[in-house]
C-alpha cells in the first residue's frame, strides 16, 4: 500500500491580485496546497486558521504591513517559514524583514523558477527542523540539542546555566513564572528563597540578548516574578 505525503500548505500575501494568482499557479503547479491573502489583517487570520508551513509575504500591504505581520506572527510563536517579498534593494530594509522573522528575502521582480527554488529550500529545512527540537519566540530562535540560540541575525553564546533558563522561559512564553519555579526548573534545587540567584542570571540574559539594543523580551513583574513577552 502506498502511503501519501500530506502536501506542504502555503499562505500567499500580496495586495497585487495579478501577483499573487501567479505565484499561486506557480506553486500549485509545483503540487503544493496554496491559499490566498491580500491584506495583512487577512494574512494573520488565515495563517491561525490554516496553520501554513510556509508564507510567502510581500511586505508593502495595506493596513497591516509585511514586517508587522511577520512581528505579529513570531510573537504568537508561529513557526511557518516566511518567504518575504520586496521591492526595496537596500540592505537594512531587507535586514528589518529578517530581524522581524522572516527567514528569507526575494527581491521584486523576481524569477517564478527562483521562487519555487527559495520555497523548497526553506520547506526542506523545516523538515530538518522537525528532526531537531527548534523554540522561537519572537525574534529568537533556540536550537536544544546544539545549545545554539540566534536573535535576528545576530549569534548569542550563553553558559550552559543561562541556556538552560532561556530555555525555560522560551518553553513558557508570556507566562509569569516566580522565582520559586525558575529556581526548581532551572537549578533542580529546593533553592532558598530569599537567594537572588534568579534575578543575577535575568540579567545577565538581558545583557546578551539586548547587546544590539534590541527590544527587552524578558519582563519583571512586580511580586511575582518574570515574563517572556514583547513590551
Amino acid at each position: 500500500m502506498t502511503v501519501m505525503t500530506p502536501r506542504a500548505h502555503i499562505l500567499v500575501v500580496d495586495d497585487d491580485e495579478r501577483i499573487a494568482a501567479s505565484v499561486r499557479r506557480a506553486l500549485a503547479y509545483e503540487g503544493y496546497d496554496v491559499s490566498v491573502a491580500h491584506d495583512g489583517s487577512s494574512a494573520l487570520a488565515t495563517a491561525q486558521a490554516n496553520d501554513p508551513d510556509l508564507i510567502v509575504l510581500d511586505v508593502m500591504l495595506p493596513g497591516i504591513d509585511g514586517i508587522e505581520v511577520c512581528r505579529r506572527l513570531r510573537a504568537r510563536g508561529d513557526d511557518a517559514a516566511v518567504l518575504m517579498l520586496t521591492a526595496r534593494t537596500e540592505v537594512p530594509d531587507r535586514v528589518v524583514g529578517l530581524d522581524a522573522g522572516a527567514d528569507d528575502y526575494l527581491i521584486k521582480p523576481f524569477a517564478y523558477e527562483e521562487l519555487v527554488a527559495r520555497v523548497r529550500t526553506l520547506l526542506r529545512r523545516r523538515v530538518l527542523d522537525a528532526d531537531r527540537e527548534i523554540l522561537r519566540y519572537a525574534d529568537v530562535v533556540m536550537d536544544v540539542g546544539a545549545m545554539e540560540v540566534i536573535r535576528g541575525i545576530r549569534e548569542i553564546e550563553f553558559t550552559a546555566l543561562e541556556f538552560r533558563m532561556l530555555e525555560y522561559f522560551m518553553r513558557n512564553p508570556r507566562l509569569v513564572l516566580s522565582r520559586i519555579q525558575i529556581l526548581e526548573a532551572v537549578w533542580g534545587l529546593e533553592v532558598d528563597t530569599t537567594s537572588n540567584v534568579v534575578d543575577v542570571y535575568v540579567r545577565y540574559l538581558r545583557q546578551k540578548l539586548e547587546a544590539a539594543g534590541e527590544p527587552r523580551l524578558l519582563q519583571t513583574v512586580r511580586g511575582a516574578g518574570y515574563v517572556m513577552k514583547e513590551a
